[in-house]
């Protein structure tokens, strides 16, 4: 769907449909119609008109996710129709959930799908009386942001049969070719000649070879150094700690912190931003098979710290280990190293579905990335690391265990875990976020649809921006 900004008086503008998003029914001009139908002003509450060309929607706040949900459940049902045209006017609403809303509601994934629908060729129109700068590039700026949490959406949703670290590679090298970026990518070799055996471990029983991707955006007279590493699993299994069956299903889902990185690289050149940012991926598939690793294996990670192995389904914080480290090694002069992964279960259950969880050893800064998420229209909320929980992770044959001692906490010790492979002098400046919960949902849930909603882009692309 093309989303258009016209400068125009809203009645002036020609459209065959109108929407009107209402957080009050009392100044509604059809109000009367409105009560009769049990319209109500709520989130996903929506009234189709066609007779008179309107759609009404229901909205309970002002802010940035009651509109985007607002504008995402009207252009739902606005591609149910036939009309090609719908306008809405600006006023004095948020500009960027709209837009947002709009684009990221409309997302659909019909990969597979055998019969496909037929696109239409349909228009929201955002009308303005003046389009000032700020507005122009409000509306620019948005429209990348939604474009890449959809590719992000796109590469989540994609089957392991069709996105394997092969496949994640070759992703990550047409997005430096459309972006202008650098990209270089290492194979089992690399990772064995520099010591990175965690990672290595990781994708051994499989038939795909494992791959680490090294994106690069480099601005002239770039005011700061950025530093964004994903885990890339394209598929978990569990190894040979198997996954009951159940948990298998939506575990294509596990390569979501890679593909967010990679949509934020997909979007940090055409925003212009000021900043060196590099992208790190672990691209890994953990199978079963003879060459597997095992539980009672002690694995060396590429700093030299030892790990013991009690589960091969705690494989993410492995593949993290080595390529937070490579990071570290290889960039110098770092501002800010964010990691992303669905690491936890236990985050899930502790903090939802839909909120990521932000984990680091810097209190200020951790508000800060929280308070931008929020901004960007994501949820998000710390977990405070303790040294008794950091106990839980020593091992009595190895330097660190890659599985706590108790049942309780389970996100905050993967976080611990993850400290141990972040430099003395990068503690304050790095923020993991376990977006295990909002990255792949089977629910629709406000603007976001079944599957993959692209978590962690808009916040991390929002926190960008704010660098000074």
């Amino acid at each position: 769907m093309k989303v258009s900004l016209i400068e125009n008086d809203f009645k002036n503008v020609e459209s065959e449909l109108e929407i009107f998003i209402v957080d009050d029914i009392e100044n509604s001009s059809d109000k009367d119609i409105l009560e009769s139908i049990g319209f109500e002003e709520k989130d996903e509450s929506i009234a189709l008109l066609p007779e008179i060309g309107r759609i009404y929607v229901g909205c309970e706040d002002e802010n940035y996710e009651s509109i985007a949900i607002a504008i995402s459940t009207a252009i739902r049902k606005f591609k149910t129709t036939k009309f090609e045209t719908a306008k809405i006017e600006l006023k004095d609403m948020n500009l960027k959930a709209l837009v947002e809303g709009a684009l990221l509601g409309e997302y659909e994934f019909t990969q597979y799908k055998s019969e496909k629908k037929k696109s239409k060729k349909q228009e929201l129109l955002i009308c303005v009386p003046k389009i000032t700068p700020e507005i122009k590039k409000s509306f620019e700026e948005s429209k990348i942001i939604s474009k890449a949490v959809n590719k992000t959406r796109d590469i989540v949703n994609t089957t392991p049969a069709d996105c394997y670290p092969k496949i994640m590679a070759q992703t990550a090298k047409k997005i430096a070719k459309d972006n202008d970026l650098e990209c270089e990518v290492f194979g089992e070799k690399y990772l064995a000649e520099n010591g990175m055996n965690a990672m290595l471990s990781v994708g051994r029983a499989s038939v795909h070879e494992s791959k680490l991707i090294h994106l690069s955006y480099k601005p002239e007279n770039a005011k700061k150094k950025v530093v964004l590493v994903g885990k890339g699993l394209t598929y978990d299994s569990g190894g040979l700690s198997l996954k009951p069956a159940d948990y298998m299903v939506t575990m294509k889902s596990d390569k979501s912190g890679a593909s967010a990185v990679l949509g934020i690289m997909s979007a940090v050149s055409k925003l212009n931003l000021p900043i060196e940012i590099h992208g790190i991926i672990g691209a890994v598939e953990n199978m079963i098979g003879g060459d597997a690793y095992k539980p009672d294996d002690v694995l060396v990670a590429r700093n030299g710290k030892t790990i013991e192995v009690r589960n091969t389904d705690a494989e993410g914080r492995l593949v993290l280990a080595d390529c937070l480290c490579y990071a570290q090694d290889e960039i110098e002069d770092i501002d800010y190293i964010f990691d992303f992964a669905t690491l936890t279960g236990a985050c899930v259950v502790g903090v939802g579905e839909y909120t990521i969880g932000i984990m680091g050893n810097n209190t200020v800064l951790k508000r800060e990335v929280v308070a931008n998420t929020l901004e960007a229209g994501e949820y998000a909320t710390t977990l405070p690391f303790n040294r008794f929980l950091r106990k839980t992770i020593k091992s009595e044959i190895a330097d660190i265990c890659n599985v706590a001692n108790t049942r309780y906490g389970g996100a905050i010790t993967a976080g611990l875990f993850l400290d141990n492979f972040i430099n003395e002098e990068n503690k304050d400046k790095w923020v993991h976020f376990d977006i295990a919960g909002p990255a792949y949902v089977e629910k629709a849930w406000g603007y976001n649809p079944h599957g993959a909603s692209g978590a962690g882009v808009r916040a991390t692309l929002q926190f960008l921006k704010t660098i000074e």
